[in-house]
């Protein structure tokens, strides 16, 4: 197939595992974007006012479930790790399928139900990518990974659309259990992918110093000293927490006006399931068409750098127009250049590092600091509520963190082309 090849930027010997990846992502983003409503949901049901603690209590489950992560990775090996926390978690959406079948409303169980899911997002998320970042060589990362994230992008719009039509017929439950059935195609995946690591991946490049048959080496909390003692880390660390901080501010304002203009619990998912249906299909187009070719041209600071700079036009049209539908523009244009740009970017920022950085640094960065980032976020926007700022100030602050996060993007592309890592100083092209 030619013409697929070229259209994705693949080699020889890259289709099949180019394409295996993409399904992979599309099994886990399908799941969880056809979940993502209910919990958008449950936490309305809660008080929008109260959103806070859970994101509070978001970050303290994260902490808690850091060092056990950290504990089994050091103990399965690197091939195999993914199967062990996709099947615990599969295990734990059965459980909540039971829950809310025998109790359908109980507010308990829809903040348990919240949290357990932000948790449940970054832990399967994060591991995908480092399992990407894993197989690929830096070479080929950056040609295939946009391409790649488009299953992503494709899952999450099929995702909500399932959900939207689907939450009538089978009710809560019943998402949660499709949600878990769909996590278990990602294992045969898998495998398939590691074993072609050794043959035309990462693995082929010079001697295997860290190969996938032994566990991560490292301690629990290796991932916090590998962070604290890398400035290139700590720069993706800060990048995450600027992310973190501009989405928040959307989220919560988007939070707010729906609940205020839609007062229904079940017209609260189609709601959110048809945003989350646009900007999953927006995604998909731009990373198709356009992203793949962006990193091409311009390099990993464009993928980087390029749509926080947009966010900020975005807060500073908020600023003089703060309405529903240019919130949610501006929500949407934030959420597509970050599913079709900026992670694809950021994870490319992870590819010539080794496999400490890629499951223990990485795992941290994208739960832990991100959700911590979360949380602070959600306390100041609760602040600046509280002491009567209008929506146009917290606008234009959040124009100068969407600035400050697109300065550092491009410095971190920039840093990264110019790494030579001996890792992959040995590249060569398949």
């Amino acid at each position: 197939m030619p013409l697929l090849h070229r259209a994705i930027h693949a080699r020889a010997g890259e289709l099949a595992p180019a394409l295996a990846a993409f399904a992979l992502l599309l099994c886990l983003f399908g799941g969880y974007l056809m979940l993502r409503p209910v919990r958008e949901t449950m936490g309305i049901a809660g008080g929008v006012e109260n959103l806070q603690w859970l994101f509070s209590s978001t970050f303290v489950v994260m902490l808690l479930a850091i060092p056990a992560y950290g504990w089994l990775n050091a103990r399965v090996p690197r091939k195999q790790f993914l199967d062990w926390v996709y099947l615990f978690f599969a295990s734990n959406l059965l459980g909540f399928a039971w829950l809310l079948w025998r109790i359908p409303d109980p507010l308990w169980a829809a903040r348990a139900f919240y949290v357990w899911l932000s948790v449940y997002n970054l832990f399967v998320v994060s591991l995908a990518w480092s399992l990407l970042a894993d197989v690929f060589d830096r070479r080929q990362a950056k040609r295939l990974l946009p391409f790649i994230a488009a299953g992503a992008s494709l899952g999450g719009l099929l995702g909500p659309l399932l959900g939207g039509l689907l939450v009538g017929r089978l009710g809560t439950a019943g998402l949660l259990v499709l949600a878990a059935l769909l996590l278990l195609p990602t294992l045969p995946l898998r495998r398939y992918l590691m074993a072609w690591r050794g043959k035309g991946g990462a693995g082929r490049i010079g001697v295997e110093t860290e190969p996938p048959e032994r566990p991560v080496p490292g301690n629990p909390f290796a991932g916090i000293s590998l962070v604290l003692g890398s400035p290139y880390l700590l720069g993706i660390c800060a990048f995450v927490l600027l992310l973190s901080c501009t989405s928040t501010f959307l989220y919560f304002e988007q939070a707010r006006l729906v609940a205020a203009l839609f007062p229904d619990g079940q017209q609260q998912i189609r709601v959110f399931s048809l945003i989350d249906f646009v900007v999953q299909a927006l995604s998909l187009l731009c990373q198709l068409f356009i992203a793949g070719r962006v990193a091409q041209r311009f390099g990993v600071g464009a993928l980087l750098g390029v749509v926080p700079l947009l966010v900020a036009l975005g807060f500073l049209l908020l600023a003089l127009l703060p309405q529903f539908a240019v919130l949610a523009g501006v929500m949407v244009l934030r959420r597509v250049g970050e599913y079709a740009f900026v992670r694809p970017g950021r994870e490319m920022l992870f590819v010539p590092l080794g496999a400490q950085e890629k499951y223990r640094a990485k795992n941290f960065i994208d739960t832990v600091v991100y959700r911590g980032g979360d949380a602070i976020s959600a306390w100041l926007k609760a602040l600046l509520d509280g002491i009567g700022l209008g929506a146009a100030l917290v606008a234009l602050g959040g124009a100068a963190v969407a600035l400050a996060w697109s300065l550092l993007g491009w410095r971190l592309g920039s840093r990264h082309e110019r790494t030579a890592p001996s890792a992959t100083s040995q590249e060569v092209e398949p």
